[in-house]
């Protein structure tokens, strides 16, 4: 049986995340899958991330004893409210309201992500993505991830997966993510986020990942793949329809990373942030 990419590390040295200044317009380059992430180290420090997860200790904000979820959201998730465009609209205002204050005498971790975005793309505007109305989703989404939480090979993308055409966000070509890490399981050094692999979804390559068998097919095809292990304060950003995975969440400590969406088109003067 083949291995997987946590048993073998096959990653490539040429397909490797880069830093914002290691090519001359980076976003279009991830469109591209020219490369698989471009990473920013330390945009804050490991001590304003902890200072975010006493915050949500302090707000009741965290699993509390006894809760056996593996997953617990800060914030509003197209991906499952999105059936229900109202519903999803009024969770997002909401979490408007709870960050306005949930940060106050902190970093702000969002607004802090989307300056590093609109560096990356000085020639556009950033922007949380609205409707034509003007309502507004979430900004981002903190996702807290307990024990044995993992991710199997999958995409995400608001057209190709979730086939919302009726969202604004539906008129971008490519779907992008962007992630800070707040907190390793482990509480110490650099975790695996997540593998990307250098594979594009298409209707072909969905059998396999249905099927559970997207490794096989990735070693059958030499399928390169590299691993973002990150440090709290490290933030990155990748292509959504690239398959990528998340290992399992092992330690006592959860997982906690801060994560939006992001719609990009090189014609389109905007860019679009949700969660």
């Amino acid at each position: 049986m083949p291995r997987t990419p946590y048993e073998e590390n096959a990653a490539s040295a040429w397909w490797r995340p880069v830093g914002p200044d290691e090519c001359a317009d980076p976003l279009r380059a991830l469109a591209r899958a020219d490369i698989p992430a471009i990473l920013l180290p330390q945009v804050c420090t490991p001590a304003d991330c902890q200072q975010l997860m006493e915050r949500f200790g302090e707000r009741g904000l965290l699993r509390p004893p006894g809760d056996e979820r593996t997953r617990i959201d800060i914030g509003t998730s197209l991906g499952n409210l999105g059936r229900d465009q109202e519903a999803f609209l009024a969770d997002a205002e909401e979490t408007h309201a709870l960050f306005a204050t949930l940060f106050a005498g902190l970093l702000d971790p969002v607004q802090l992500l989307y300056r590093h975005l609109q560096g990356l793309a000085p020639n556009k505007a950033v922007k949380t993505a609205r409707e034509r109305d003007g309502r507004l989703y979430g900004p981002a989404i903190f996702r807290i991830h307990y024990e044995t939480h993992a991710y199997s090979p999958h995409i995400d993308h608001v057209v190709l997966r979730e086939k919302r055409f009726n969202y604004e966000v539906a008129r971008f070509t490519h779907q992008f993510a962007g992630v800070l890490c707040v907190q390793n399981a482990d509480s110490a050094g650099a975790g695996v986020q997540a593998a990307l692999h250098r594979c594009l979804w298409t209707e072909e390559i969905q059998p396999h990942i249905a099927a559970g068998s997207f490794h096989e097919y990735a070693a059958a095809h030499g399928v390169e793949h590299c691993e973002v292990a990150l440090e709290p304060g490290d933030l990155y950003f990748f292509n959504t329809r690239c398959i990528h995975e998340v290992p399992a969440v092992q330690g006592d400590d959860p997982r906690a990373v801060l994560a939006v969406f992001i719609g990009y088109a090189d014609d389109d003067d905007e860019i679009y942030v949700w969660s």
